[in-house]
């Protein structure tokens, strides 16, 4: 089965901090010719930062631009269920390939209580259902055990493992070995490759803002049968995670070194990393190094 890379694609924004809808498009484009589908809304996305109707207007955008080249999933989770289910309405409704559900942040959860919300939303729209977590963030996480109860139901078709462990990801994979069907994609930079080999359906990487064509390298090798040239783009992909990384905040941090190749992206919402010369020459060093600029 041919795997598939997905962007979680930065969300770009004026001077003023208001959307600027054709700077995106630019970004969908740029994904797109280098053989990336794209997911809106996620956490390099600064969905956070966004309104409802923000939100609604950016996938309508990101849909249109894409016009079906690619695919596009998006991520409607909020801390409560009644918001996440009037937002996958709005995505069902703009026609998605796949609506992402981050577990709920702020509101601690028990397990019960992310199987109700989970099960909810995919019981009330119509377009395959994918569970994320990343707890370092929200600080829920989907047991393994859970994703296997939501595996059985007939809407949620996999998940988004951001927790960045390898334990926690294989356990993932696992579910998938049990349930034929869900899928299981990877979001930590440094395991794309392993993660394929070892049944993932794809990435949704926020490191291929940055590097389009090592992300869509590693998964061109990967599907052409060529371990060697997946695991030497991979080499490329991790050892710039890790430089950048090592800046600090990753989705502050991609963003910026992405500004810095090109700035019509432009910054995050407040409070997100402010420039900093200090900081942006170390950026910039990085992506020299890697012949990015």
């Amino acid at each position: 089965m041919t795997k598939d890379a997905f962007v979680a694609l930065v969300t770009c924004f004026r001077d003023d901090e208001t959307l600027d809808f054709e700077a995106t498009r630019r970004q969908v484009r740029r994904q797109v010719e280098a053989g990336n589908n794209i997911m809106c809304a996620g956490t390099n996305g600064d969905f956070t930062a966004l309104t409802f109707e923000e939100k609604v207007q950016l996938t309508e955008a990101v849909v249109d631009e894409v016009a079906g080249v690619a695919k596009v999933i998006v991520n409607a989770g909020m801390p409560a269920t009644f918001e996440t289910m009037k937002l996958a309405r709005e995505f069902d409704r703009i026609g998605v390939d796949g609506i992402a559900v981050i577990t709920p942040f702020f509101i601690q959860t028990t397990q019960d209580g992310l199987i109700r919300h989970f099960s909810t939303v995919a019981d009330g729209v119509q377009t395959p259902v994918y569970l994320y977590d990343i707890p370092a963030r929200t600080q829920n996480h989907i047991e393994p055990e859970t994703a296997a109860r939501l595996a059985g139901h007939g809407n949620i078709a996999g998940i988004k493992d951001s927790g960045g462990a390898q334990e926690t990801l294989e356990a993932y994979l696992g579910v998938g070995r049990e349930h034929p069907g869900f899928a299981v994609y990877s979001g930590p930079d440094h395991l794309v490759h392993w993660s394929l080999r070892n049944g993932a359906a794809g990435c949704i990487s926020g490191l291929g803002n940055v590097m389009p064509g090592v992300l869509a390298a590693i998964l061109s090798a990967f599907n052409a049968g060529d371990e060697a040239e997946a695991a030497r783009q991979q080499a490329i992909f991790g050892n710039f995670r890790k430089d950048l990384y090592a800046l600090g905040y990753p989705p502050a941090l991609v963003k910026r070194a992405l500004y810095l190749m090109d700035a019509s992206v432009g910054a995050s919402r407040q409070p997100a990393l402010l420039p900093d010369a200090a900081q942006d020459e170390k950026i910039r060093a990085i992506l020299r190094a890697y012949e990015l600029v």
